[in-house]
């Protein structure tokens, strides 16, 4: 088997995918390669594994549903042994669709709580996001949030003209109402969403985008990922818009998950247990700290900036309802009229 370093192979790999789509058929120059739609902050933790494993490391980056699809054109073919994506219902639907293998692992299961790994040992989360309420301090008073409902009391028409949100392509955006379908069903989440709409929500195509226009006043309350805000405290610690932790008198924040299992058809599957056993409980900071995400692994202590903003508690992340009810709420989303 050849082997090469850490930093070869991944830039290779990423080279490779920009110009020709890297990875023909059975091409395996690394001990472990990984197809991953997780984009930020790979290069850091898994030189460190390599340097403690000598278990070296490529990449294959790519969408979501692209890599799927590549995965099972391959079939028992391919060159992957790690699949790693960026939201529950993905690794939930290349589970359903037999893409990835089942493992039996203690140390998984101790390290990752059980509503964030699969029942069968088919993916494991590895950093969680939190999607919460964000808002500048000096134009609202955080006791005006129903402290129970948050999300659906931004349907409230006290907040008309005040609200920013994600678009409705948005994964984000898309997860978060499938959530609220599985909380509530489908009749109480459309009439939340138009409440959104009848609020005239300004739409914004990024989380930063939102976070400026919050800074400087264009909007009051947006709902956001915790990492993008804890990026720019990071940068800018008077930058002027707060976070809440939405519905902790209820069912508590929405939270989603970065996540990895094995390719069924991968040849080292041993390594790529080990790989995934690693990020989970030594390799947890190095993986979630980079980007300001929450470890999954309770033991493991969150970086400062996030560690600041306290512990709240959060709801229970039903990755088959983000997956299967992503269409409905697509529809949704259309139905009620959020662009």
């Amino acid at each position: 088997m050849i082997r090469r370093s850490f930093a070869a192979a991944a830039l290779l790999t990423v080279l490779a995918v920009a110009t020709s789509g890297c990875g023909a058929v059975g091409a395996k120059p690394a001990d472990l390669q990984i197809y991953s739609a997780r984009h930020y902050d790979l290069e850091g933790a898994f030189g460190q594994f390599t340097k403690e494993t000598g278990i070296t490391v490529e990449f294959v980056s790519g969408g979501d549903a692209e890599l799927l699809e590549r995965l099972k054109a391959e079939g028992d073919d391919t060159p992957a042994d790690v699949f790693m994506t960026v939201d529950a219902g993905n690794l939930w639907n290349a589970a359903r669709q037999d893409e990835l293998a089942a493992l039996d692992s203690p140390v998984l299961n101790e390290a990752v709580p059980q509503d964030l790994r699969d029942p069968q040992g088919r993916w494991y989360g590895l950093a969680m996001r939190a999607r919460t309420i964000t808002y500048n301090p000096t134009k609202v008073d955080p006791a005006q949030f129903n402290a129970a409902e948050t999300y659906a009391g931004l349907a409230d028409p006290k907040w008309k003209g005040k609200l920013c949100m994600r678009d409705a392509t948005s994964a984000y955006t898309q997860s978060l109402v499938a959530s609220l379908i599985d909380l509530y069903g489908r009749e109480k989440a459309l009439e939340v969403v138009k409440g959104w709409v009848a609020n005239d929500v300004q739409i914004m195509s990024n989380d930063v985008l939102l976070l400026d226009a919050l800074n400087v006043g264009t909007c009051q309350v947006g709902i956001n990922n915790h990492y993008y805000l804890a990026r720019k405290l990071k940068e800018k610690p008077d930058f002027n818009v707060r976070l809440f932790w939405a519905s902790q008198d209820g069912a508590g924040t929405h939270v989603n998950i970065s996540g990895a299992g094995i390719v069924a058809g991968s040849d080292n599957a041993e390594d790529a247990r080990r790989l995934i056993e690693w990020l989970s409980t030594t390799g947890q900071n190095a993986f979630v700290d980079g980007n300001h995400e929450l470890p999954v692994n309770p033991s493991v202590r969150p970086e400062a900036v996030i560690a600041g903003f306290g512990g709240f508690n959060r709801m229970t992340l039903n990755a088959e309802a983000y997956g299967d009810l992503n269409g409905e709420a697509v529809d949704l989303l259309a139905e009620a009229g959020y662009k």
